[in-house]
Order: structure tokens, then C-alpha cells, then sequence
């Protein structure tokens, strides 16, 4: 507020208010909560992820310190980070819904699953195509970059989209990075390769409909997590028949990426043929 002296005419400033009078403390809703936690710690497996792929894979091929044994054990660690994080991914969404979250709690998890289901099976992705037996690096890259971008395009369209209960529209983040580093494990020749991984990527941008999990779907996602950490393991120390158990458990993640949006399509198809029956029934006499 400016105030004249009838004197000198001069304006001084009189503060309205003390600065510390001004100062809030922070809102509890900013502040973090459990679910955020849980949130950062999907950040946290992603990171490391990019790390373990860097330090065990790509520097020894480029030094030309290879040894398969070390390659193994640091691929087979990112995935298992990769897995982590979805686990914290799942968990983060319930204990919200139990407890709470706070303002931040969308953003968080827009950013930690950028990281994660973004960043780190992208770089996955152009490591293989460094390392791997006649890959194409520049052709990985842009594999890489496709599956990124299609990361980025899923979470922006899920932060603005409104969509109806039970359903994610496109294949979940989580769900398409491990699907696209299941692509990777299986060793298929690379235009095989490449095609499959542009098609995962196609999934997470469509418009077909993917089941929340929720109830028992997800459970029997938890339980698929840990039995494939479990069969990462084996392949990783090189276990009797571990990569043949690992192959089938990649294989069967790509038919169930293929196979359960049916089940929601299916569903979809049921609702509408109830609901012409029963608008039938009430045109009746």
C-alpha cells in the first residue's frame, strides 16, 4: 500500500503484513504419502534398470570385456528391476485407494512410469540392438525411439482421457515394457524382432481395451511377476533347463498381451447384446 506524506509528498511504502505472516507451511495434500513412496521406489527400479543394462551389458561390449555369464546376470537384474517396478506400480494404485494420496500422486506416477515402462525397456532395446548378433543399431534406435514415444503418447492420453471404470484404453505401460523385453529374451531373428516390438508399441497407443487389475486379475498378475523373476533367475545362473523356461515365460507374455483384450472386448459385447435385450424387453406391450 502507498502512502503520501502531507509534508514532503514523498510516497513511502508501509508493508501491509509481515513476510512470515505470508508464509504457509507446506499443504498436507503436497506432502508425500505412502503411495508416493511406493511411487518413487518404481522411479528408483527403473533407474537402476537403465543402469545394470549400461554397466554389465553395453560397457563391456564397447570395451571388449564381454564375458556371457556377467551379460546374463546384468540383463537378467534390469528385468527384474523392470518387474519390481510394476509390482510398486501396482501397489501404489491400491494403497491410494485404501489410504491416501496426495496432490502430487498423478504426476508422480506419470513420471516414475516414464522411467520405467519408458525409459528403461527403450534403452533395453537399443542395447540389444548394439550387442546382438546381426542387429541393426540405427534400425534399433529408431525401434527404440517408436517405443518410447509410444510411452509418452500413452500417459499424456491417460492424464487428459476419461474413460469407464475397469478399463485402460491401449495397452498398459507396465504390461507393454515387459512385453517388449520379452521380445527381446526370446532371440528371434531381428525382423521378427523388430516387428514384434513396433507392434507392442502399436497396442499401447490403439484404442483397444485393456482390464484394470483389480481383485483376482491382480493377484494373478502378482503371482506372474514373481514366477518370472523366479524363471529370470534360473536362465540367469544358467539352471538346468532355464532357458527353455524363460522362452515359454516370454512366449506366454506375448499371447497374453495378444489374448486378454479379448476377454475385455468380449465383456464389452455381452453388455451391449444385455442391454438391447433389455431395452427390447421394455418396448414390449
Amino acid at each position: 500500500m502507498t502512502v503520501i506524506d502531507p509534508e514532503t509528498q514523498a510516497p513511502t511504502w508501509v508493508p501491509e503484513a509481515d513476510e512470515d505472516e505470508d508464509t504457509e507451511d507446506m499443504p498436507l495434500s503436497t506432502r508425500l504419502s505412502i503411495a508416493d513412496t511406493l511411487t518413487l521406489g518404481n522411479a528408483t527400479c527403473g533407474f537402476m534398470a537403465v543402469y545394470f543394462t549400461t554397466t554389465g551389458v553395453l560397457i563391456p561390449h564397447m570395451t571388449g570385456n564381454e564375458d556371457g555369464g556377467m551379460a546374463r546376470h546384468s540383463a537378467a537384474t534390469a528385468v527384474m528391476l523392470m518387474l519390481l517396478a510394476s509390482v510398486f506400480d501396482l501397489f501404489d494404485g491400491l494403497v491410494a485407494r485404501k489410504l491416501r494420496s496426495s496432490a502430487m500422486g498423478a504426476e508422480l506416477d506419470n513420471l516414475s512410469d516414464l522411467i520405467s515402462f519408458g525409459l528403461a525397456p527403450a534403452y533395453f532395446v537399443l542395447v540389444w540392438g548394439m550387442v546382438a548378433d546381426g542387429a541393426h543399431q540405427r534400425v534399433s534406435a529408431v525401434a527404440a525411439i517408436v517405443v518410447l514415444l509410444a510411452v509418452v503418447l500413452r500417459l499424456a492420453r491417460f492424464s487428459c482421457v476419461t474413460l469407464r471404470d475397469g478399463v485402460f484404453q491401449g495397452m498398459p505401460s507396465p504390461f507393454g515394457a515387459l512385453t517388449v523385453v520379452s521380445v527381446v529374451l526370446l532371440g528371434l531373428p531381428f525382423i521378427p524382432t523388430l516387428l514384434a516390438i513396433v507392434g507392442v508399441a502399436w497396442l499401447m497407443v490403439s484404442r483397444v481395451e485393456y482390464p484394470k487389475p483389480r481383485g483376482r486379475l491382480a493377484v494373478a498378475m502378482l503371482s506372474w511377476i514373481v514366477t518370472s523373476m523366479g524363471l529370470l533367475a534360473a536362465w540367469a545362473f544358467e539352471a538346468p533347463g532355464g532357458e527353455l523356461l524363460l522362452q515359454t515365460a516370454c512366449s506366454l507374455q506375448l499371447v497374453m498381451g495378444a489374448v486378454i483384450p479379448l476377454f475385455a472386448t468380449a465383456r464389452r459385447v455381452n453388455a451391449f447384446r444385455d442391454n438391447r435385450r433389455e431395452a427390447r424387453a421394455a418396448e414390449a406391450p
